[in-house]
């Protein structure tokens, strides 16, 4: 059975916002290594749109990022959207019955299948579908923007917290 993990970039005071703050070196190159295991990821619209630059190749990207860009490409991903008709390369659109479809996701998969962005997060706590929290703090505060946590602030429990980088702590929790 696969593991839905929940896991993004936060500032000090808990907001998300990829134009605000980026990941060092050591950071995005875990980040590879990450999207290099998984067994998928599952996309809201709107992330998805973002995560779509990754399709194109780029003359200015360095090793890393063509790294990150082919492991992202390779694996499959899941878009759950009202508005969207189509998707990209490797893609398969949710449409209807979108907590069957995760449920079928978890139960078929192994491994590690990412959940990106706080919106569909937020679905995915109510119904109680995550499995894992993943949060990379980063020593910047926001004042304002999209909250980590965008619904429900579920009961959770600290299993671990690693340094990643010269200044970014990666906590981990699962439901309490």
């Amino acid at each position: 059975m696969a593991k839905l993990v929940f896991g993004m970039n936060q500032s000090l005071d808990g907001y998300v916002d990829h134009m605000a703050f980026a990941p060092g070196p050591a950071l995005f190159r875990h980040f590879i290594e990450e999207a290099q295991g998984q067994a998928g990821s599952i996309y809201g619209r709107q992330m998805y749109e973002i995560m779509r630059y990754w399709d194109d190749e780029h003359t200015e990207w360095n090793s890393d990022e063509r790294a990150f860009a082919a492991a992202w490409r390779k694996q499959p991903k899941w878009v759950v959207s009202r508005s969207l008709k189509s998707v990209g390369p490797n893609a398969s659109l949710v449409e209807g019955d979108f907590e069957g479809a995760v449920r079928e996701l978890k139960a078929e998969r192994d491994g590690e299948i990412e959940v990106a962005g706080p919106n569909l997060a937020r679905s995915l706590t109510e119904l109680g579908l995550i499995d894992e929290y993943r949060i990379y703090l980063h020593p910047v505060v926001l004042g304002r923007g999209k909250p980590y946590f965008a619904g429900p602030r579920p009961r959770l429990r600290l299993i671990a917290s690693d340094p990643m980088g010269e200044d970014v702590i990666r906590l981990t929790y699962v439901p309490a």
